[in-house]
């Protein structure tokens, strides 16, 4: 039975290796979780890159390895892989794709996979930086709260997490995002962390836009500052 199950499950995963690059997004699987990985042009191993691992929000869940890096997804992952940010910050960016609606669940995967793309290419460990979006917001906020050492920035969008734990990331480079009329996720979940971080010496960046609903990413990632920010920052 064990046998029969790991044969359907890599019959199943056939398409997902078939699938073409999208706008240079590699379709990749991890175990079980699929994923997108842009690799950066000319790309060379005798120098060390930066990664960006993004987290989708729930448009994005599933199993096509390609929900995450389409229709509301697409802002949070081509913002990195534009041709002008390419030849001045050259770097990854690692997209996989959520199968519930939460980001918990896939953590122990992610995170090794972040190992194992250390030891198929030359990653800068000092300057790994997640994104997310909504679902992916609160996953930014959890992940970087589960493992603090990883990561050298983050910019949780429309998101929240759990203040009672912002003493673990007071010292974390964080820009957050929120509209103040959004419907779908509160904008006091972005206040109240941002609000606990900088009471425990903690100096988050923090933008929140007067009227704009849940959208915020078709605002934030156009932010002129916010990838020569997000580059600047190494643990």
């Amino acid at each position: 039975m064990a046998a029969y199950t790991r044969l359907m499950l890599a019959l199943a995963l056939v398409p997902l290796f078939a699938q073409k690059p999208v706008d240079g997004f590699q379709a990749r699987i991890y175990k079980t979780l699929p994923y997108r990985l842009y690799i950066p042009p000319n790309y060379d191993s005798a120098r060390k890159y930066p990664v960006v691992l993004y987290l989708h929000g729930s448009s994005g869940i599933g199993a096509d390895n390609l929900k995450q890096i389409s229709g509301t997804s697409v802002r949070g992952t081509r913002t990195w892989t534009a041709s002008k940010v390419q030849a001045k910050y050259p770097t990854f960016v690692l997209a996989p794709q959520a199968s519930g609606e939460s980001w918990m669940r896939e953590f122990p995967t992610i995170l090794e996979l972040l190992e194992s793309l250390e030891t198929e290419f030359s990653i800068d460990t000092a300057r790994i930086y997640v994104v997310g979006q909504s679902m992916g917001g609160f996953g930014t906020w959890a992940l970087i709260t589960v493992r603090p050492d990883v990561f050298a920035a983050a910019i949780p969008l429309c998101g929240g997490g759990n203040p009672f734990r912002a003493n673990r990331i007071a010292q974390i480079p964080i820009w957050a995002f929120h509209g103040d009329a959004d419907p779908t996720v509160s904008v006091e979940e972005s206040r109240r962390m941002i609000a606990a971080i900088r009471q425990v010496g903690g100096s988050p960046r923090y933008t929140e836009y007067k009227g704009v609903g849940h959208d915020v990413w078709n605002k934030a990632f156009q932010e002129k500052e916010l990838v020569d920010w997000l580059f600047s920052q190494h643990k």
